[in-house]
Parts: C-alpha cells; structure tokens; sequence
C-alpha cells in the first residue's frame, strides 16, 4: 500500500480552494562532493546514496537550463524576488569562475531580484572566494558546531583530521571589512556530547548575525542519537532550552537565534520561515548536479529514492513540481499533520515538527516527529518564559 503523501487528493485539494505556492528557494546542488565526511550528514550517512551516481559539478547547459526554467517559474508568478542558495556537497569545490558564470547566467536570465548566498563547510573560505563574494553580493552562511573540540567530534576529514582550524581562519576573514556584510550566520548542529553552553559562546566568539540550531536528522526507523527510548526523555530540548534561557535573559542579545525567533513569532501569532517547525507552506526546490529537480534534500534521511520527483530541467517546468502530492504535503499545513498532531495544545507552533522527522515506514510522513516530546517541552518552556514576562508587564501598567 503507498505511503502517505502518495495518496493525497490533490483534484479534491484543488476543489476545496487549495493553490500551490511558487517557488521562492531555489537550491542549487553545483558540486556532489564535498572535503569533509561529517559523521551526521544525511547527504552521504544515510538512506539515500543516489549521490554516488551524479556528476562532480553542475555542467553549463544544466546551469542554462536551470537559469531558462527560474525565469519561465518568475514570469508565470510575477515574483518581485527570488533567492538561489549555493549548496554540495560542498559549493567551493566549484571554481570562482564557475561560480561567477553561474550566478551571472540566473541574474542575467531572470527578471527579479536575484539574492544568491552560498552555504558552506567553511574549510575553503579564503580571500579569493570573499572577494568574489563580495563584487557580487552573495551571502556566506558557514556550518560550525562550537570549539575545537566540539567541531571536530563530527565535522571531520575523510582521513579523521578535525577541520576547526581552517574554518576559523576562514570565520575570522569573514569578519573583516569589507567581507563582514556578507555575513549571514552560523549553523550547528546541535550534538548532545557537546555542553550546550560551551558550545552557544564558541559561536558568539565569531559575531555572527543569526546562528540556526539543527536537530541531527532521524526518522522513526532510525531515530537521532539519544532518542529511540520510550523513557519520556527529552535531551534535546533540554540542551536548547540550557541556551534559550541565556539568551532570552541577555540585556542585549548578541546574534538571533532563529529557532528561538521562530517560536516566538508562532506563539505571539506570527508565521514561521523556518521547515523546522510551524505551518507556513514551503517554497523551496531543489536542483541536483545533474538537472534533476528535487523535493528537500533533507528526505534522504528517510529512505532511497525519497526527494525523487522524476522530474528533470532540461524538459520539466518547477510548475510540474507544484503538482506533485510530495511538494503539496509540504504547503497543506495543518491537513498535513497527524490525529496525534491535531490534538496537541502546541501543534499550530510546532507544526509537526520537520516534515523530514515524522517518516515512519508504513504510514509514510504523516505521524508526528520523531522529536515529538523534545518539541513539546522546548515550545511549552519558551511560552511559559514569555508569559511569565507578559504577566509581570501587565502588573507594571497597573
């Protein structure tokens, strides 16, 4: 029997009032490789392997055609902007000059404002990608998961060499003018040998803007590392909740923490920008090496095959996407979630939590997340926090 979204109704969604939401996000995978062999990562450590078969780099006509279906996807739907994320693998595998030609072939090609930011493992970062960077306005966004120690526990090369060194270097060049607006924020894994704090005010010591806080990704077949045990524990949110309450008390709060922001945008009413949590639909696609269009790459983690849509840029529009019952799940919101989902006091702030986190073999991805009871405790801390705040505020205007 198909998994759950392959049974989804998309004519009866269609009748009921539903539309699909264009594409805003479009991550470009312009190298399959990548210098590192993170022991976490879903791309290369988990269920789906397919990157054994792709190209090393994204091949000129592939970037042109990629360019020719982004333009057709702005005409159709009149957006004033899109963004392009630069993404592996490793993006700097690529040469600044295939970087600068890419890049140029989209802005040239597309009639929108055209954001570019490149996320990378950091281990490249240098003068020469910076600069580059910088005449043409692309973002940095760099992995980093706290000190020495903690980074290199995980965030190793193939051979077990850590990588800290080279991706402070490149952090601290970052931090220089006129590099430093490039900035756009850290991103780490959150990794429960790690001491939350430690770990929070290693990433403050480089400046950055936001720093976004990851979940390992897992499944219910294969749950992330300290999870799997029917004991009520919640080691997750209780790591988070370690730096939520340093932060949150903190006169000035040095960098956002998206995570943070996001719930509480949710819990005040706000909607969310984040796939971690809330029930904003997802505007995001994928394009492999190759020039096959793609649901999250995150879905890897679940099993073979998962961010498959057989859908390829060379003779298929991202409108075709659209119409696919994976990318749909992904938009619905709240009539993608579970019973279980639907009764919770927390739902429309968790939303379920990532979509990638509820997979279930069987049942597919409509269950709850595997990180369910971590969500549920860290979202009722920050709203307790808060209305605790709000409380003492009202007995103030008194």
């Amino acid at each position: 029997m198909p998994e759950w979204p392959l049974t989804l109704d998309l004519a009866a969604l269609a009748a009921s009032g539903w539309r699909p939401t264009p594409f805003r996000q479009f991550i470009l995978k312009i190298h399959s490789r990548c210098d590192l062999a993170c022991t976490y990562c879903y791309m290369y450590e988990m269920a789906d392997q397919s990157w054994r078969s792709r190209p090393l780099r994204m091949a000129p006509d592939v970037v042109t055609a990629v360019a020719a279906r982004i333009a057709e996807h702005v005409r159709a739907h009149d957006l004033p902007s899109i963004e392009l994320i630069l993404h592996g693998g490793e993006p700097l595998l690529v040469s600044p000059e295939e970087i600068e030609r890419l890049v140029g072939t989209v802005r040239d090609g597309v009639e929108a404002d055209v954001a570019v930011t490149a996320q990378t493992n950091g281990v490249r970062l240098d003068r020469t990608y910076l600069s580059l960077f910088d005449r043409l306005g692309i973002g940095v966004g760099v992995s980093l998961d706290g000190d020495r120690q903690a980074h290199d526990r995980s965030r190793t090369t193939a051979d077990g060499r850590g990588s800290y060194h080279k991706v402070a270097a490149g952090l601290r060049l970052l931090a220089e003018p006129p590099f430093e607006r490039l900035f756009r924020g850290l991103l780490c894994i959150v990794d429960l040998r790690n001491d939350p704090t430690e770990t929070y005010r290693a990433l403050l010591g480089f400046g950055p803007p936001t720093i976004d806080f990851l979940l390992p990704h897992g499944t219910w077949a294969q749950p992330p590392p300290g999870l799997g045990r029917d004991d009520g524990a919640t080691p997750y949110a209780d790591w988070l909740i370690e730096i939520f309450d340093q932060w949150y008390a903190a006169p000035a709060r040095p960098a956002n923490v998206r995570l943070f922001d996001e719930i509480i945008y949710l819990l005040v009413g706000g909607a969310s920008a984040s796939e971690q949590i809330g029930l904003s639909p997802t505007a995001m696609v994928v394009v492999e090496t190759d020039g096959t269009i793609e649901q999250s790459d995150i879905l890897k983690s679940a099993y073979e095959g998962a961010p498959l849509t057989g859908l390829h840029v060379s003779r298929d529009s991202f409108d075709d996407a659209l119409r696919l019952p994976g990318i749909a799940a992904r938009q619905i919101g709240w009539d993608a979630l579970s019973d279980t989902c639907r009764a919770c006091e927390v739902a429309r702030v968790c939303g379920g939590g990532h979509y990638a986190h509820r997979y279930r073999p069987g049942s597919g991805f409509r269950n709850p997340s595997v990180y369910c009871a971590d969500l549920l405790r860290l979202i009722t801390h920050v709203a307790n926090t808060i209305k605790r705040d709000l409380m003492a505020l009202q007995k103030d205007f008194r």
